[in-house]
């Protein structure tokens, strides 16, 4: 495949996991409410899942791809995962006290949605670096890659890992978006574009982050630890944090369904990792 071609199908992988948020709107066509304890389990899933990733999937590769010991593994990966957290942290603190609640979606004008987007970047950015970088070794001709035959195109097995795995991770947010706006009566519909709409940056970051490894293939280690830093981060800081909120009213404050929730996601994604 040539470049161009390759830019594309990253895209097109970006905005699956994308287009897979809306299916967290799915539910209100059938019922009119989810759960607390649905809620918990569902954000315990997403965060299982995303660690699983990082850990498995982006770190395993990342340590695979080193020409060394560990030392040398964590001196070329461990850079990427300081820079990873530090721009979620630093995201944060510059959007600090503009929190973005669903119900402005269909409130806002075009500049009100452009501050939006913005702020969006920062919550769903890294989740399409971590598809573009999974994508580093794409068109590679080496007999000892792991690949998989999908539509008749030869993806990497962690490409094909990543994309399925953000994609399942973005169902929750998904259900968390379409919660403020079913209280507000928006269509079901409406709120399936609304939840897309809020996962619109990561098939841009995964083409930004596609591009950037495979123009500087020495800085591969360094997008690993990059994109498994800011999401395991993103798990300790925002998803857990969420899932316990939603428990708070359950028995021992949903922190037995957060960690169902935790332990199918790993259990789910760990063999796929392996496979």
């Amino acid at each position: 495949m040539d470049p161009i071609a390759n830019l594309v199908l990253v895209f097109v992988a970006g905005l699956l996991t994308a287009l897979a948020t809306g299916l967290g709107a799915i539910p209100f066509f059938l019922v009119d409410d989810i759960s607390d304890r649905w809620n918990v389990v569902l954000w315990g899933l997403a965060s299982g899942i995303m660690v699983a990733a990082s850990l498995f999937g982006l770190v395993r590769e990342g340590l695979a791809v080193v020409d060394g010991g560990l030392v040398d593994a964590a001196v070329a990966i461990g850079p990427g995962v300081v820079v990873g957290v530090a721009l979620v942290v630093v995201g944060h603190e510059v959007l600090e006290g503009a929190e973005l609640d669903p119900k402005e979606y269909e409130e806002a004008d075009f500049r009100k949605l452009v501050l939006i987007l913005g702020i969006l970047t920062v919550h769903s950015f890294p989740e399409g670096v971590a598809v573009g970088v999974s994508f580093a070794e794409l068109g590679i001709d080496d007999p000892s890659l792991a690949t998989v035959s999908l539509a008749g195109l030869s993806l990497p097995v962690l490409a094909v890992f990543m994309t399925v795995a953000i994609s399942i991770h973005n169902v929750p947010e998904g259900v968390a978006i379409s919660i403020p706006l079913r209280a507000m009566g928006v269509s079901e519909w409406r709120m399936v574009w609304w939840a897309v709409f809020s996962s619109l940056p990561q098939p841009i970051g995964a083409v930004i982050a596609y591009y950037f490894v495979t123009l500087a293939e020495q800085f591969l280690p360094f997008g690993f630890g990059f994109a498994a830093g800011a999401m395991v981060y993103l798990v300790v800081t925002e998803f857990l944090p969420e899932a316990l909120d939603h428990g708070e009213s359950l028995p021992g404050g949903g922190r037995r369904e957060l960690v169902g929730g935790v332990a199918a996601g790993v259990l789910v994604m760990v063999p796929l990792a392996f496979a």
